[in-house]
């Protein structure tokens, strides 16, 4: 349905106009700045990697939502699923060399579960999406969070060794499988649902928006009435670690904005400014990578920084100009893909991802 693509393209331009702010922000901005731009800023994190996952989710559920498949469909699917986790793990290997913070690779566990339960009923996506998020749990008593990590410099050490990768990709990394799987999970589920419905876009708004109101309340109140240190920092912990509050937090605010972008896709889908801009969330894949090599190296030259890997040696960009130039270079992206997709169906490493994986 045309509605239901627009509004869905929009979802995952907004999220990659996110990745750009919190990515620009990690490498550039000061981690603790307190001024009004610099607190906007930190609104991203977190907000903008739940979406980008839930969305791809989506995307898996709406690629194979049709009422009925053979057998062999279905494995053809299934396979076609496990070869492009295959092609993002290892293009996620090759930019963590340059960039650690890599999501991509995570992408391939995530995907190798969607193509475990794919046809099975949507429900049971909530169910394992439920048991992710207390499999990292029991894992937090087991293993310390902080293992391998240096929080100073947001570095991970043995990265490259067997157990330190293990332990990074399903536990303890940025976007470690457990419990960050959920998210594809909860997206998958939610690619099930008939969006052409408009009661489905209010419900899911309407649900989204009191979870998010109920956390972010309790949260609010928690430092006044807490005394327990640990408690406070179970309820009010940001991204790391991804303690259930703040998934809860965030995939409420990704379920109200999907929501929102979908029942708006039903009035602006033939303006043009919202067609470029729905263009760039077909693109995601090829924005994400070109932001973290393009984008930073621009942004370096701009700011005549050295080297990207030691930009804890320097001063900090303000964060004005980092949200600036994060909304330049979304301009940027916007126009490209217009124009790649005047010529191109995909954009150019969907392109390449569907030749080697059909």
């Amino acid at each position: 349905m045309k509605q239901r693509i627009i509004g869905f393209d929009l979802a995952r331009a907004y999220a990659i106009l996110g990745m750009f702010i919190v990515n620009f922000n990690t490498v550039f901005g000061a981690k603790t700045d307190n001024s009004f731009i610099g607190q906007f800023l930190l609104l991203f994190n977190g907000n903008s990697s739940s979406v980008f996952v839930m969305l791809a989710g989506m995307g898996i559920a709406l690629m194979s939502n049709r009422t009925t498949y053979t057998l062999t469909e279905k494995t053809a699917l299934q396979i076609t699923i496990v070869k492009r986790s295959l092609f993002l793990f290892i293009t996620g290997l090759l930019l963590c060399l340059w960039w650690p913070a890599d999501i991509l690779h995570f992408y391939a566990g995530y995907m190798c579960i969607a193509a475990c339960v794919l046809f099975l009923p949507k429900r049971v996506y909530l169910y394992i999406a439920a048991l992710t998020v207390l499999i990292f749990h029991v894992l937090l008593i087991c293993i310390p969070y902080e293992r391998g990590w240096n929080f100073e410099t947001l570095q991970y050490t043995g990265f490259w060794t067997f157990n330190g990768f293990m332990r990074n990709t399903f536990y303890n990394g940025w976007n470690a499988i457990f419990p960050w799987a959920a998210y594809f999970l909860f997206g998958m589920w939610l690619g099930r649902l008939n969006w052409s419905i408009a009661n489905t876009q209010k419900r899911m708004f309407s649900l989204g928006f009191f979870v998010f109101v109920l956390v972010e309340g309790i949260q609010f109140l928690a430092p006044k009435i807490m005394i327990d240190k640990d408690v406070l920092f179970y309820l009010t912990a940001d991204y790391i670690p991804p303690f259930l509050p703040f998934m809860l937090a965030t995939a409420a605010f990704g379920l109200m904005l999907i929501a929102g972008l979908m029942y708006l896709g039903n009035y602006v889908e033939n303006n043009k400014v919202v067609q470029a801009i729905a263009a760039t969330g077909k693109m995601t894949l090829s924005h994400y990578v070109s932001h973290l090599v393009i984008g930073i190296l621009l942004f370096t030259f701009i700011q005549q920084v050295l080297s990207v890997n030691h930009y804890n040696q320097r001063e900090n960009v303000s964060p004005i100009f980092i949200l600036l130039f994060s909304i330049a270079y979304f301009i940027i992206s916007v126009c490209w893909s217009w124009l790649w997709l005047k010529k191109f169906k995909n954009g150019p490493l969907e392109m390449l991802m569907r030749k080697i994986s059909g």
